[in-house]
């Protein structure tokens, strides 16, 4: 059994940890206490990227279609979100370094460009275009036997991944609001995949027969888990967005109240 230990990828990973583990420091040591599902969400997002990139799955994706699926599944559809959540506010405001934040802070033209690549009309169209896009025969091809070319797809599908999650997770706020179009959002975002995983799953040739020969079973389970992990995503969106606008609407007083009647327009009061 093999294993990736590309040492770059161990210092990046070891970089993300510890950027995190500084900014909740900092926050204990100010009163602020980061809650416990929330650390749970980014140190699972850590151990899926880990397994990924440096278990045999990350050895064996030039190898076995499946697992090269399997790679992106965990880094992209699973990983991103469960970091995403793990690093909302308060943390979020001092993961990077002051020395790192300020100038990005005062970039105008980056932060203009994150918040409209972030709305869910521009950030689905990307997602899609990045996922078909790298699919497509001769960059897929290019990221299985160059290493730089397979860096850049994992930084392309985490990239659309998280502006997809951003507006549905808000992760620059504490709270997180439950509107049920955040369900629509997700659902439009995973169906494109689903057809994709069901184009591998049902095709009759090999989609890529010079890289992974004319293994069927290979190409057949990697569309699989494409499919289902888009419906679980698809169920559990459903489920918890529903219950969190549930949960919302509960909270609010209720506006249909009785109006106040003063004591002296009591029946039995009039004089």
């Amino acid at each position: 059994m093999e294993f990736a230990l590309d040492p770059g990828l161990l210092a990046s990973l070891a970089v993300a940890e510890v950027l995190y583990v500084r900014a909740v420091r900092v926050l204990a040591a100010r009163g602020v206490r980061v809650p416990r599902l929330q650390l749970a969400f980014w140190h699972a997002g850590m151990a899926l990227w880990a397994v990924a990139l440096l278990s045999p799955i990350g050895a064996g994706a030039d190898d076995h279609l499946s697992l090269h699926m399997a790679e992106h599944l965990l880094i992209a559809d699973l990983g991103a979100p469960l970091l995403l959540a793990g690093v909302r506010n308060p943390v979020l405001a001092f993961y990077l370094p002051r020395a790192a934040l300020v100038p990005l802070a005062r970039t105008g033209w980056l932060r203009r460009l994150f918040r409209w690549l972030r709305r869910p009309l521009v950030a689905v169209p990307v997602w899609i275009l990045v996922l078909y896009g790298w699919h497509y025969g001769p960059l897929f091809e290019a990221a299985t036997r160059h290493a730089s070319v397979h860096a850049l797809q994992h930084a392309c599908f985490v990239g659309a991944s998280v502006l997809v999650w951003w507006p549905a997770l808000e992760p620059q706020r504490r709270r997180l609001r439950g509107e049920l179009w955040k369900i629509g959002h997700i659902f439009a975002a995973r169906l494109p995949g689903m057809f994709l995983g069901m184009v591998f799953l049902f095709a009759r040739v090999p989609l890529y027969e010079g890289l992974y020969g004319d293994d069927l079973a290979d190409q057949q389970i990697a569309g699989g888990m494409m499919m289902t992990l888009d419906i679980l995503i698809v169920v559990f969106a459903l489920c918890f967005f529903f219950w969190r606008a549930a949960q919302a609407d509960a909270a609010q007083p209720s506006t249909l109240s009785s109006p106040t009647i003063p004591p002296s327009r009591w029946p039995g009061t009039e004089q």
